[in-house]
């Protein structure tokens, strides 16, 4: 639902009310197939898109990050990026292309004896350069990412065929005939997926002609295979492969890479999806949410609603029914349970950050379809909760699982001993934090997240800034510059927690606000120096175990808070994402109070977004999950109701 306000209307008190959500728009290409460097992919594959988009990102380039947190995050992912020396990174590449290589290897998931090596050296990594180049304008990412480009097209070129990787090609002859391997194309994929961005978003030709030579490798591997055998090779992990490839032929328009981009549909999960049938139980999480992402691209270049059927209902089912209160989900990497069978699934390893990071790439394509609060509701949960604070702010390294059993620390990676598949989605991340901030349908702009930034957008010359320091003021505030006015929409999210709110523009109060989980759309036209301010009161509210109400988790505003305990020694915050066995879990608290209310036990604390129980006989501060750094901590409760 979008609430509508015309600015010229306000004066005289009139408003337009409950007006519908849908939005004429044209086709338009998601940012991540949209070059900034000179805009030429963006023409390339603009017309093959058959579905109609209703919103779109704005480029990276568009937008930049201001001082706050946010940036304080990226800044420390970029300074981790710039530690990794090229030649390090490229080591197991030579070594495996013929070529003499006197570099130190990397280590963990990146050492020579790894059978993932390059997922990050050859794939994160470069689709992080471009993040950060496209998102900042770091020109040193940049040509650290050419080098790798240039340096892993040579080794292509010695291995003749247009194979390219950190391990031989016998990998994947051992999937071919069932014989045991660690998902050879889910490093294939991240490998593309760098070359990719850096085309798209750096304008470096020679990695597209790169991923050409490896798309048609892998046609050349899976033509002779039949339909069962490829079934039966879809059944080790293999990533975005048909996301990658559909995004090949909405560059180049070769037919034949979406052709190949259907033979990685795993019928056996797709069915079930298309069927609305949750089937997800035992399941390795993070194997298949890159699937239905893949079927999402695909339905947005065929038009095929069978796709979208599939994603609308895996994502309805998976934030309602297999998610924690941070948006993660997984247990050990596995959905573990019945659907909406969560309070037995908490534990050191929940929450896998690689899970969170796919289910916000998936919510940027349910929003472009339909621009729903609800959409943005959710990516701002797994933004605030579950991505940010998995950051470590000394080293830039992230952590693999968010902890959400009683009493556990997060676990950081070595920067150069762990390279674990969630360091890498952490790095691309934090290097593109500018990517959902605002989208556009044309003439409306939609702020979806409250973040210090600011937005250029030169096609109507406006811009806008967005002056917070939001979640610890309880609103934002929207800055117009304008070298004439510009007849648009600003279209403000009010999140499904804001009770209450109000809008000011030019100070003084608009007579109309939106309901919560909807859109609050002002109409221009603004004029240079306009202002408007958004009130978000924030309040306490519980976060209830889907089959348990009374094991809960607090809220305040969009942070899941948590009870902070002590320090981590620093012997235990850098070391393998396993390494449980030195943390002992705490018991679970017991707190009485009103079940629905968490106001009800406990109060302000002093200082802001801080908390301490009252009259308990468990005596504990809270504070927000994301500022948990090395502390040990708990995020669910019993609450017993006061008699």
């Amino acid at each position: 639902m979008l609430e509508k306000i015309s600015r010229r209307k306000f004066v005289t008190t009139a408003a337009v009310a409950g007006a519908s959500a849908v939005l004429g728009a044209p086709s338009f290409a998601f940012e991540n197939q949209s070059t900034d460097a000179d805009g030429l992919s963006e023409a390339l594959h603009k017309a093959r898109e058959v579905a109609t988009l209703q919103a779109v990102p704005f480029r990276m380039s568009n937008v930049r990050l201001r001082p706050g947190p946010f940036n304080t995050a990226a800044e420390a992912n970029r300074w981790y990026l710039k530690t990794l020396p090229p030649d390090r990174l490229l080591h197991s590449f030579r070594i495996t292309a013929g070529l003499p290589s006197s570099a130190q290897p990397l280590g963990d998931w990146e050492k020579p004896e790894c059978e993932l090596r390059g997922h990050f050296a050859g794939g994160h990594y470069l689709s992080a350069c471009a993040f950060a180049f496209a998102s900042s304008g770091d020109e040193e990412l940049k040509r650290n990412g050419e080098i790798v480009v240039t340096e892993l097209a040579k080794c292509q070129a010695l291995l003749k065929n247009g194979y390219l990787s950190a391990f031989p090609q016998e990998f994947f002859d051992r999937l071919r005939d069932g014989v045991k391997v660690w998902a050879p194309f889910y490093t294939i994929h991240k490998i593309m997926a760098g070359l990719l961005d850096m085309y798209l978003l750096a304008g470096n030709q020679q990695a597209l002609q790169t991923v050409e030579k490896m798309a048609r490798w892998v046609q050349s591997w899976t033509n002779p295979l039949s339909e069962q055998q490829m079934q039966r090779v879809l059944l080790v992990e293999y990533g975005g492969m048909g996301e990658v490839l559909a995004n090949l032929y909405a560059i180049t328009g070769n037919r034949e890479y979406l052709d190949l981009a259907f033979r990685f549909d795993k019928k056996s999960f797709l069915d079930f999806l298309a069927a609305h049938r949750d089937e997800l139980k035992g399941l390795h999480v993070n194997t298949h949410i890159p699937q239905v992402i893949a079927a999402a691209r695909l339905y947005e270049l065929t038009g095929n609603k069978r796709y979208r059927d599939i994603a609308n209902y895996f994502w309805d089912e998976v934030t309602s029914e297999r998610s924690y209160c941070n948006g993660g989900t997984s247990n050990f990497e596995v959905w573990r349970s019945e659907p909406g069978i969560l309070s037995t699934e908490l534990s050191p390893q929940t929450a896998e950050d690689c899970c969170a990071y796919n289910m916000m790439k998936l919510t940027r394509h349910l929003f472009a379809w339909s621009p729903q609060a609800q959409s943005m509701d959710y990516y701002e949960r797994a933004l605030f909760n579950h991505r940010m604070g998995t950051i470590d702010p000394e080293t830039g390294t992230t952590v693999y699982y968010l902890p959400l059993g009683s009493g556990y620390s997060k676990i950081y990676a070595k920067p150069f001993d762990s390279f674990w598949c969630c360091n890498g989605t952490g790095a691309e991340e934090f290097a593109k934090l500018t990517d959902t901030i605002y989208f556009h349908n044309g003439d409306s702009i939609f702020v979806n997240l409250f973040i210090a930034s600011e937005l250029n957008w030169p096609d109507k010359g406006l811009r806008v800034t967005q002056e917070t320091s939001f979640p610890e003021e309880e609103g934002t505030t929207l800055l117009i510059s304008a070298s004439q006015p510009v007849n648009i929409d600003l279209s403000l999210r009010i999140p499904y927690w804001a009770k209450t709110g109000t809008v000011k523009v030019n100070g003084r109060v608009l007579p109309a606000f939106a309901a919560p989980g909807s859109y609050l759309v002002l109409r221009g036209p603004w004029k240079d120096g306009d202002r408007l301010e958004l009130s978000l009161p924030m309040h306490l509210h519980a976060a209830p175990m889907p089959d348990k109400n009374t094991l809960q988790a607090v809220m305040y505003g969009p942070l899941v808070m948590a009870a902070r305990f002590d320090e981590e020694p620093r012997d235990n915050w850098y070391r393998h994402f396993t390494a449980d066995e030195k943390q002992k879990p705490a018991p679970t608290m017991h707190f009485t109070g009103k079940i629905e209310d968490p106001a009800s036990w406990l109060e302000p604390a002093g200082g802001k977004l801080a908390f301490r129980t009252v009259a308990q006989s468990n005596s504990a501060t809270f504070a927000p999950l994301s500022s948990m750094v090395h502390e040990r901590y708990a995020v669910y409760h019993e609450v017993v109701e006061a008699t």
